[in-house]
């Protein structure tokens, strides 16, 4: 067996020294703390597998008559996959760990399980760029006031949203400015307290969290642009009729691979015949949500350039339980791609869900699990030697899933 070289350590080699005395530099895991993590350990009945299934809101349709239209139920579900991994190794030799390390092993453990845990929130806060497909914000005019949150809980009630477990991310550096305008107004109790703490805390029945960590999502080429796309032509899906995919003209450049990247997000224009409009996710409604949408896939522009974009949701005009825009789509009308930005959110309802299963022993070295108090991530630590070998290890390492109910989120877009 072949036993691989230890790393070069980089040790104080001296007689005694001070073990450190200043904090940390630890980044803020809100996302980890406040996930509803109902599948922590997975320990939930006939899970068989690192997927488990959780049910979502039913749809249903209503007829203006007393005559009644009967209708299929459909029971609506999404999966939450255990799909992601980190870990860190350290490894000594017998005199370092005599000489150097032995009082010093809760510094090192601590510092490691940071690492992790900020590596595991960074992931976390994919969440906002992956999931919602409503947003507020356009990346070029800042989000930096209470009047500009207000606008944002306006129309994600207007959409509809669950009344409680309201729940909203921001970047660190806009709270300052949203608190100082609070601080303009007349409400002093009100004023005592932002002043005291300079954060948000719960404001209009929602729970204000800020964060150094949220995504920055790097648009394609029309984005960064900010050109103006027109619809040519749509693709629907042959069973349920809903438009699952654009043809667009007024790509900047002929066949540019990066013309549209996943995930770049996307608003039909008001024109004067024409507003696009969403319609209320129960009831079915106009309601005052512009049609927002975003790209599934990396897409390319052609000779002509024109990009084709697979889109989510699936936007649907009509009849039943899954229409939910007002006009249809026709060649002609235009839609904005929003230029490169950080992304936070809002969601209600506790439908953003974390994952981490506990790790089993790893027999027969020294093994135990906890989870860290900073971070809030549930790590396995294990310990041991190479038989005959001047080689000693530790290794902490978790694994996690997550997801979000995309019609109980609302992204909110920052300029870079």
């Amino acid at each position: 067996m072949s036993v691989p070289a230890t790393p070069t350590n980089i040790l104080q080699n001296v007689i005694t020294y001070n073990k450190i005395n200043i904090a940390r530099l630890l980044n803020q895991t809100c996302m980890l703390t406040t996930a509803n993590t109902r599948f922590k350990d997975f320990d939930v009945p006939a899970n068989q597998g690192d997927t488990v299934s959780f049910e979502k809101q039913y749809r249903f349709t209503s007829k203006d008559s007393l005559v009644v239209g009967f209708q299929a139920t459909e029971q609506r579900t999404q999966t939450l996959t255990v799909d992601r991994a980190r870990s860190i190794g350290l490894e000594y030799t017998a005199q370092q760990l005599i000489f150097n390390i032995d009082q010093y092993k809760s510094t090192i453990a601590n510092n490691a399980v940071a690492e992790i845990g900020s590596k595991v929130e960074y992931d976390l806060t994919g969440v906002w760029e992956e999931f919602p497909y409503r947003f507020y914000g356009d990346g070029i005019t800042p989000i930096n006031s209470f009047g500009e949150l207000g606008k944002a809980m306006a129309l994600f009630d207007s959409f509809g949203s669950a009344d409680y477990e309201r729940k909203a991310y921001l970047p660190t550096t806009v709270v300052p400015s949203i608190v100082n305008t609070g601080l303009n107004q007349f409400a002093l109790d009100r004023n005592n307290k932002l002043a005291m703490s300079w954060e948000l805390g719960e404001w209009a029945n929602t729970n204000w969290y800020k964060s150094n960590l949220l995504r920055t999502h790097y648009s394609g080429t029309v984005g960064v642009a900010r050109a103006t796309l027109t619809v040519v032509s749509t693709i629907t899906d042959p069973i349920s009729g809903a438009v699952i995919a654009v043809t667009f003209s007024g790509c900047p450049s002929p066949n540019d691979p990066n013309a549209i990247k996943k995930y770049d997000r996307m608003v039909f224009n008001d024109t004067s015949t024409s507003q696009m409009r969403f319609l209320t996710f129960t009831g079915h409604v106009p309601c005052a949500n512009p049609v927002q949408f975003k790209a599934v896939a990396d897409a390319v522009s052609d000779a002509s350039s024109q990009v084709t974009v697979f889109i989510d949701p699936p936007l649907q005009v009509g009849s039943g339980r899954n229409q939910n825009i007002t006009n249809t789509i026709i060649p002609g009308m235009t839609v904005t791609v929003l230029p490169s930005h950080v992304v936070g959110g809002m969601h209600s309802g506790n439908q953003y869900y974390v994952a981490m299963p506990r790790l089993p022993d790893m027999d027969p070295y020294k093994t135990g699990t906890e989870s860290d108090p900073s971070t809030g991530v549930g790590m396995r630590m294990y310990t041991g030697g190479v038989f005959g070998q001047n080689q000693y290890g530790t290794v902490i390492d978790c694994i996690w899933g997550r997801t979000m109910v995309p019609e109980n989120a609302m992204a909110f877009i920052f300029p870079i």
